[in-house]
């Protein structure tokens, strides 16, 4: 029609461009890739062979170095100012794979299945409970972080999913490590389900955990605090198949103990505990001074 534009000629509407960056999602990348392959250790594992528990503890091994890719990912983020949705929707789908899927396979395959031999329908109940729990978890947890004013809060609502699935793969280590040296079971084997549905009912509460995201690794003072964590790190690398059994389900407890008991303790120990480094940074740059904001 004469005088009407060609719309042919219009330039098309520029598509939103996604913010993809390269090191935090390549740690969300390890993270997921450590799930899979623990879940794929689960499964191939043969409960009749003589290399059944090495196979086992393979799994729990990358379960547990899918925990520390996801610390990683998201303080490489935050360091380089690189958070973005992309990688907050891809770190949550890792998670679902390697502190979803693999911990509620592990428990199912080493645990419910020898407690429930005559119904196994509730080993497998059970181990679903937890999968979608945490999967609920991580979608609140995304909606939350999209809301405005709360995407940066230094809390976690409800106990975090990569820290629950510490707990089960720390516990059942434990439990192998029990009965490797024969001790009597009684009925010890019928607490994991309990503690698995309590973790399931954790991640969905309202009990605030802190992220540590205030932690600054950049400390003022840092040479007592690297000896420590050297000698700690030496001693469990040295004593790893004596002491982890035993060290690593007290780390995860009392991090679960502790979203209990911090409302009832000070806002002084609070502040020791979750933002000591921060402090510590506040000390040595006053405001005006070099890493002062802008």
């Amino acid at each position: 029609m004469a005088g009407s534009p060609d719309t042919r000629d219009l330039p098309a509407a520029a598509a939103p461009r996604l913010r993809i960056y390269f090191l935090p999602n390549l740690m969300t990348a390890g993270n997921l890739f450590c799930g899979f392959v623990a879940l794929t250790r689960i499964v191939e594992a043969n409960s009749t062979a003589p290399n059944f528990d090495s196979v086992i503890r393979q799994a729990l091994f990358f379960i547990l170095l899918a925990c520390i890719f996801d610390l990683l990912d998201g303080r490489v983020a935050r360091w380089g100012g690189a958070e973005s949705p992309f990688g907050r929707e891809f770190d949550s789908l890792a998670d679902l794979i390697s502190f979803g899927a693999a911990p509620a396979f592990l428990v199912h395959r080493i645990v419910l299945k020898d407690v429930f031999v005559n119904h196994e329908e509730i080993g497998w109940f059970i181990a679903s409970i937890y999968l979608i729990c945490g999967a609920l978890r991580l979608a609140r947890f995304n909606c939350l972080a999209a809301t405005p004013g709360q995407g940066g809060s230094k809390e976690f609502l409800g106990f975090p999913i990569p820290a629950a699935a510490g707990l089960v793969a720390s516990l059942t280590l434990f439990l192998m490590w029990w009965e490797n040296r024969e001790f009597p079971w009684g009925r010890w084997r019928y607490v994991l389900p309990f503690i698995l549905v309590f973790l399931s009912v954790m991640m969905i509460s309202e009990v605030k955990y802190p992220s540590f995201k205030s932690l600054n690794l950049g400390t003022q003072r840092p040479f007592a605090k690297l000896v420590a964590a050297a000698l700690f790190i030496g001693v469990l690398l040295v004593l790893r198949e004596k002491i982890l059994p035993l060290v690593l389900p007290v780390i995860f407890t009392a991090y679960l103990l502790y979203g209990f008991i911090r409302p009832r303790i000070s806002r002084r120990v609070i502040r020791e505990i979750e933002e000591d480094d921060d402090l510590d940074s506040a000390d040595a740059h006053p405001a005006g001074g070099p890493d002062a904001p802008r």
